[in-house]
C-alpha cells in the first residue's frame, strides 16, 4: 500500500495521533513494530493484561527468559515483570525517534498497573511509581484506570512527574474528573517543587464500542419483550450504534471548556501540555456496523486514537478522513437527553457504572490467567 491510498497517514494533518492498541516480543524482535511506525504513521502504543496474556502464554519466545528466571530463583510476579517491562523498554526505544521529533507528544508505550489494586490509592501510586522507575525510560506512560480510588493516585503521581494514560473512562463526568486530576497534579508541581511541567504527559482514554454494545443489548432486550408502538420501536432501533460516538463528541466539548479556565491558561503559560482525549476500545465488535465507524467520526485536533490490528489496517484501506469530531454536536446532545424520555428509558449513568465495573474485570480475569499459564509453564520448564 503506498502512502497515496494510506488513509491512516492523512489523520495527522487533522491534529490526530494514532497510536496501536497491541503488543508482543514478535512484534518488536521481527521488525514489525518498526515498520507500522513507517508505513502506517504508528504515533504511540498501548497494552493492558489481556494483551500480555495472549502474547506470552503458549508463545515459545519467552521460554528461555522464563528459564533464566527460573534459575535466577525469581518469584512468580518476578518472572512475568522482567518480561513485560523488558517488552515495554524496547518498544519505547522503538519509538523514541517519534517521541524526539515530537517534541514528547507522541511516542509513548502505555503499561497498565497490576488490575486487581483499582481500588486502592496507595498501592497503586505505589506500583505507579516502581514501574516508571524500573522501566527506566522518559516516554512510557503508566495506565491507571479513572476509579475514584485511581484519580488521587493520577494526581499524585502527575505531581511527580510520571506520564498518565488515564483508563477505562466512560462517561463524560469521568473525564471531567480526570482532566481535573491532572491540573490538580500540574498545580502541585508547580506549587511544591517550582519543577518543569513541559516534558510531562497525560491521555484520557475513553472507551466506545462497549458502550453501544451494552445499550444495542438493553435495546434489543426491550423489543423482544414487546413494544407494541411501531414509532416507539423505531425510535429505539435509530439509536443502536451511535451512543458512544455522541458521548465522545460532548467529552470533547467538556476538554474544550477545560482549556478555556483560567487555572488551565496558568498551567499552560508555564508550558503545561493538554491532556488529550484517547479514544479507546474502537474496534468494531458490531458486524453491521462499519469496521472504521470510531475512526472516521471522531478526527479532530488534540486528540488520539488507539487501534487495534485489523482496524489499523481497515482504516489505511478504506477510512473517510475528515474533521467530523464538531459536527453533528446539538445532535449529540439531542441523542443523550432522548434516553431519558419514557419511551426509551435507558440510564446512561448505569450503563457506565456497569462498563466500568465490567471493565476492571475484564483487566482482572486475563491477569489471572496469564499468571496461571505462566506458573504452569514455570512448573514445566523448572523439571526440563
Amino acid at each position: 500500500m503506498t502512502a497515496v491510498t494510506n488513509h491512516l497517514l492523512e489523520i495527522k494533518q487533522f491534529g490526530q495521533s494514532i497510536w496501536m492498541d497491541n503488543l508482543t516480543r514478535d512484534l518488536i524482535q521481527s521488525g514489525d513494530l518498526k515498520n507500522l511506525i513507517e508505513t502506517r504513521g504508528l504515533r504511540g502504543l498501548t497494552s493492558n493484561p489481556a494483551i500480555f496474556e495472549k502474547a506470552i502464554a503458549g508463545n515459545k519466545i519467552y521460554d528461555a527468559d522464563i528459564e533464566a528466571g527460573i534459575k535466577a530463583g525469581k518469584p512468580l510476579l518476578e518472572i512475568y515483570e522482567s518480561l513485560i517491562f523488558d517488552d515495554i523498554r524496547n518498544a519505547c526505544d522503538i519509538f523514541r525517534q517519534v517521541y524526539d521529533e515530537s517534541g514528547g507528544l507522541d511516542g509513548y508505550v502505555s503499561i497498565e498497573v497490576p488490575p486487581d489494586i483499582a481500588h486502592s490509592t496507595e498501592r497503586t501510586i505505589e506500583e505507579a511509581r516502581r514501574y516508571y522507575q524500573q522501566i527506566g525510560r522518559e516516554n512510557v506512560m503508566i495506565k491507571i484506570p479513572g476509579t475514584s480510588a485511581g484519580l488521587p493516585a493520577v494526581e499524585q503521581v502527575i505531581s511527580e512527574g510520571i506520564n498518565v494514560n488515564v483508563t477505562l473512562l466512560f462517561s463524560v463526568q469521568s473525564y471531567i474528573n480526570t482532566a481535573w486530576a491532572y491540573i490538580r497534579g500540574l498545580e502541585k508541581r508547580v506549587e511544591n517543587s517550582h519543577q518543569d511541567i513541559s516534558k510531562l504527559a497525560s491521555v484520557a482514554s475513553f472507551f466506545l464500542s462497549r458502550i453501544d454494545s451494552n445499550i444495542d443489548g438493553k435495546i434489543d432486550a426491550k423489543t423482544k419483550a414487546g413494544v407494541p408502538e411501531q414509532n416507539v420501536r423505531a425510535r429505539l432501533e435509530a439509536i443502536k450504534g451511535k451512543v458512544a460516538i455522541a458521548n465522545a463528541k460532548i467529552a470533547y466539548q467538556e476538554y474544550k471548556k477545560i482549556i478555556q479556565d483560567d487555572r488551565w491558561k496558568a498551567l499552560s503559560a508555564k508550558g503545561a501540555n493538554v491532556q488529550r482525549l484517547l479514544w479507546a476500545s474502537t474496534g468494531t465488535k458490531n458486524p453491521n456496523y462499519s469496521d472504521v465507524m470510531y475512526v472516521d467520526e471522531l478526527v479532530g485536533p488534540d486528540t488520539v486514537n488507539t487501534l487495534p490490528p485489523s482496524t489499523i489496517e481497515a482504516c489505511a484501506d478504506h477510512c473517510n478522513v475528515d474533521n467530523r469530531l464538531e459536527t453533528g454536536v446539538e445532535e449529540a446532545y439531542t441523542l443523550i437527553e432522548s434516553l431519558k424520555d419514557v419511551d426509551i428509558d435507558i440510564n446512561l449513568d448505569e450503563v457506565m457504572d456497569e462498563l466500568l465495573t465490567d471493565g476492571i474485570e475484564k483487566f482482572v480475569q486475563p491477569y489471572q490467567s496469564l499468571m496461571q499459564s505462566l506458573q504452569e509453564k514455570v512448573d514445566r520448564l523448572a523439571t526440563v
